[in-house]
């Protein structure tokens, strides 16, 4: 089986292509040079270009047996590229797996905790703003003549790609502290990279059309990651409101991230795929003594983007 991986060069496409090499060729899409580079470190064959060069996404999408979704657009534009997609392998019979988000599951708790937890069949309402992504996972879902997966990862961890650790100690740099919402007994489920790669692997492989899996290997409060980074930082842990959080991590993150509660379950994955992490890969504590998370945060300084205060 030969699979085009799109989004190769990000922090979950590089690890896809990276396992999925093992089951056959893999091509990554890069839009440079430097991101060929990066693919064949990886092992696999870089496709240089646009996603907006119709041709060569026809080509790519004709040369390769399995098509995944990894990339990291606007809604919108993923929307309308998942469209373009969709109609490039109609009548083929091959394979379009689509990576989603648990994102859309999500709820506004302000740092309370939340009972809710949702698996892959469970009916939701969609977080205000992401209905689209929901649009999106559903044209995959019912598309005809191919074989459309949707992946619904919830919070990714592993080899220092964490946004959610590198926010927490780059909010020491803004604050003196590791901080975090309210009570903060709000979690994003999570998963080690490397578990949801293989959940990919295993899903190209069994999956039925029209099947969506979740991957989840565990979930910690905000507040207990943020109290285990200021141990390990000697610094004290802290407390925010709404407003105070807007300050120190920006709008954006506080909203999608640390006001949130995005919980969930993958019994489908488990049943229909076989699917479970690794025993080794299941200690999110450990991953907060990384040093790659410090790296990542003094790099972002301690805002990235001032404008976003408004």
């Amino acid at each position: 089986m030969t699979t085009l991986v799109l989004g190769a060069t990000g922090y979950l496409g590089s690890h896809l292509a990276a396992r999925l090499r093992r089951d056959g060729p893999v091509t990554g899409f890069a839009r440079s040079e430097a991101g060929a580079q990066a693919v064949r470190a990886l092992g696999a064959e870089p496709l240089v270009g646009s996603l907006d060069d119709e041709a060569l996404m026809r080509r790519a999408f004709a040369d390769h047996d399995s098509v995944v979704w990894a990339a990291q657009l606007m809604i919108p534009a993923e929307q309308a590229f998942v469209r373009r997609a969709l109609g490039w392998l109609a009548g083929t019979g091959k394979t379009f797996v689509m990576t989603s988000g648990t994102g859309v599951l999500s709820e506004r708790t302000d740092g309370d905790w939340s009972e809710n937890t949702f698996a892959e069949a469970d009916p939701f309402v969609p977080r205000k703003g992401l209905e689209g992504r929901v649009e999106t996972e559903n044209l995959v879902l019912g598309a005809h003549g191919l074989r459309g997966i949707v992946v619904r990862p919830p919070a990714i961890w592993g080899h220092g790609g964490t946004a959610i650790l590198t926010e927490i100690h780059r909010s020491i740099q803004a604050s003196g502290a590791a901080c975090y919402l309210g009570r903060g007994l709000n979690c994003y489920s999570t998963v080690h990279v490397e578990d949801l790669a293989e959940l990919y692997a295993l899903a190209l492989a069994r999956a039925p059309a029209g099947a969506l899996y979740h991957a989840v290997s565990g979930e910690l409060p905000f507040r207990v990651l943020a109290e285990e980074i200021a141990r390990h930082r000697g610094v004290p842990a802290r407390s925010l409101d709404y407003g105070a959080a807007r300050e120190v991590f920006g709008p954006s993150s506080t909203a999608i991230i640390f006001a949130a509660s995005s919980r969930s379950r993958s019994p489908r994955a488990r049943a229909e795929l076989g699917w479970a992490p690794s025993p080794d890969r299941l200690d999110l504590l450990a991953e907060c003594a990384d040093p790659r998370y410090l790296a990542a945060a003094e790099k972002l300084g301690s805002w990235v983007s001032e404008g976003e205060r408004g």
